[in-house]
Parts: structure tokens; C-alpha cells; sequence
């Protein structure tokens, strides 16, 4: 198996078997093996029914379905896990992608880079719930991520199997996952892909799905930056926090010995105190978090490094992640 489309659906039932008859369309020329695994995050419409006559029918297609409704996220997770690709392409389900994309994706791939991130230059949604919250949203995870990408929320991507393995996806998490990757320096490229508007269905996505993008670019910032040394972050803060606990200490001695007031009618008495508990707590939780990420590494004999090949070196262990011999489409 050369190739794994991974599309989440979720009430897509209009769609479904134009999206199944352009994906077809689209490689039949192209000579790759592929397999489409469509995963049913719990429609409540007639979408499960569609699938199933079209895995009886064509035994490339795979179906996952889900018990309840658990997310796009959740259903690209399981989607990877039972991809046996040596390149994996999610997309969306409801046609906005276009499947003719996927073969210029590959291509790029096989220029010899890991992730393929698709740009919907021409994007074809309305401008103040979807495009400018996006527009927002991709500048500040650009930013704080250090990886440069117009568009992180196309779902049209395509990734070398070895690069998901080592991703674990969560909450939002699957848009923020060429960041991740590049981590354990994966080369992430960006190309502009076609979009198009929805014709069936309705959008599942609205303005508040921001808040939880921002809240789980938090958890990625600190991952990238944090996981294997927390002492760094809160120790940091700590310092500050109890060099700034002594000064407000100072200038409270001060006003008692030279302008003779008296501490207990000093706001800055309750303000020292303040600070320098905080500042324990601070190291303290840097500490404990210290301790978690040894436990974390050390439990699963998961080193803190990612090996991309070796040269006349032996494996002396699992868990390095590494792929020695790449191949090409």
C-alpha cells in the first residue's frame, strides 16, 4: 500500500458519493495503490448506509464508524492509526477539498519533503465567521509556532507515515500538526490547493471553535518549547516573581524606617507575601513538572530525540523513530 486518504464524516449524506466518485476519478490515472478510509464520527443521517454499500463494493474503501459524535480531531486519529500508507492524505468531506489535488500533493512529497500543507488561496467561505477568524488565527499559530503557513486549518495535507507516528492528536490538535512535526525536524512546505464552495449540507465549524484553537495552541506552544525541560518555563517566572516579592519587601522596610508608616497600613506588605508565594509555587510546579516528563520518557523508553538515519551505527533499542530507507511514490 502505497498511499491512505483518511476523510472524516460527520451527516455528510448528499456528499458522499460525489466525494467517492471524484477520489476515484482523480487517481485512476495515476497507477498509485491507495485506500480510502472514511470514518463516520457518528452521523445521525443516512451517511453510515451510503458507506457501507460502498466498501461492499470496492474493497480499497474502509470504514471506521463511531458509537457517538467524538470530533474531527478523534476521527482523523483513528483514521491514521489504521492507515497502512507510506503517505497518508486527510481531507474533508464535504467537497470543499478537491481530490484532483491530491497527486500535485504527492509530487511534492516526493521532491523529499515530509509534510505537504495545502493553501486555500482562493478560499470560498464568508469573510467574518470563517475567513477573517482563520486569518487571525494563522498569524498568531505562525508566530508563536516559528513554522510560517498561510492556512493551517486546510485539512488537505499529506504526510510521510513516519511523522504521524510520533503524533499524538487531542482536542483540536490535528490542524496544529505540521508544527508538531516539525519538532523532530520533519521539512514542512506549503502549496495552493482549489477550494470550493459548499453545495450539500450544512457546515458543522463556526466562529466558536476559535476559543478552542487558542486554548490548544497553548498546550502546542508549550510541547515545542517545554515538554522535555518545564523547570525552564515556571522556573523562570519564579524568579522573577520572587525578585519581584523582594522589592516590594524593600520598599515596605523603607516606608516603615524612613517614612515612618507603619507596615500593617502598607498595601505592599499584603503584595509581598503575595509574590513570594507565588514565586515558591512556580518552582515548585516546574519541579513536579520535571519529575512528570522523566516519568513520561523513562516509563515508555521514549528518548527525547528523533533519528533520521544511521550510518554503519546498529539499533540498540526501540523507540527512536527513525526510518532508514525512505522510498518515493
Amino acid at each position: 500500500m502505497k498511499l491512505s486518504i483518511v476523510i472524516p464524516i460527520y451527516n455528510e449524506e448528499e456528499n458522499i458519493p460525489p466525494l467517492y466518485g471524484r477520489v476515484t476519478e482523480a487517481l485512476a490515472g495515476t497507477g498509485i495503490d491507495y485506500e480510502l478510509i472514511l470514518v463516520d464520527d457518528g452521523s445521525s443521517d443516512g451517511s453510515f448506509p451510503l458507506l457501507r454499500q460502498i466498501a461492499e463494493r470496492d474493497s480499497r474503501v474502509k470504514v471506521i464508524r463511531f458509537r457517538r459524535n467524538f470530533g474531527q480531531t478523534a476521527a482523523m486519529a483513528a483514521g491514521f492509526d489504521a492507515a497502512r500508507g507510506e503517505v497518508v492524505v486527510p481531507m474533508d468531506g464535504d467537497l470543499q477539498n478537491d481530490p484532483a489535488d491530491i497527486p500535485m500533493l504527492l509530487s511534492k512529497i516526493n521532491e523529499g519533503y515530509d509534510v505537504v500543507s495545502g493553501w486555500r488561496k482562493d478560499r470560498q467561505d464568508t469573510f467574518i465567521n470563517r475567513r477573517l477568524p482563520s486569518i487571525i488565527a494563522n498569524g498568531l499559530i505562525s508566530r508563536m509556532t516559528g513554522v510560517h503557513l498561510h492556512d493551517y486549518g486546510c485539512t488537505l495535507k499529506a504526510y510521510r507515515r513516519e511523522v504521524l507516528d510520533g503524533v499524538n492528536l487531542y482536542g483540536e490538535m490535528h490542524r496544529f500538526v505540521p508544527a508538531l512535526a516539525s519538532q523532530v525536524g520533519a521539512r514542512v512546505t506549503e502549496l495552493p490547493v482549489r477550494h470550493h464552495p459548499r453545495l450539500h449540507g450544512t457546515s458543522k465549524y463556526g466562529i466558536s471553535r476559535t476559543m478552542r484553537v487558542v486554548l490548544d495552541l497553548m498546550t502546542v506552544k508549550f510541547l515545542l518549547a517545554y515538554s522535555t525541560k518545564p523547570i525552564q518555563l515556571f522556573g523562570k517566572w519564579g524568579i522573577y516573581t520572587l525578585f519581584a516579592g523582594f522589592l516590594s519587601g524593600g520598599a515596605t522596610l523603607y516606608f516603615k524606617f524612613f517614612e515612618h508608616i507603619n507596615m500593617n497600613r502598607n498595601p505592599l506588605l499584603i503584595l509581598t507575601a503575595f509574590l513570594l508565594f507565588m514565586g515558591v509555587q512556580f518552582i515548585v510546579l516546574g519541579l513536579l513538572g520535571e519529575l512528570n516528563a522523566r516519568t513520561y520518557y523513562e516509563a515508555q523508553g521514549k528518548p527525547i530525540y528523533v533519528i533520521r538515519e544511521r550510518i554503519n551505527v546498529g539499533d540498540r533499542g526501540p523507540g527512536t523513530g527513525d526510518r532508514e530507507n525512505r522510498k518515493d511514490l
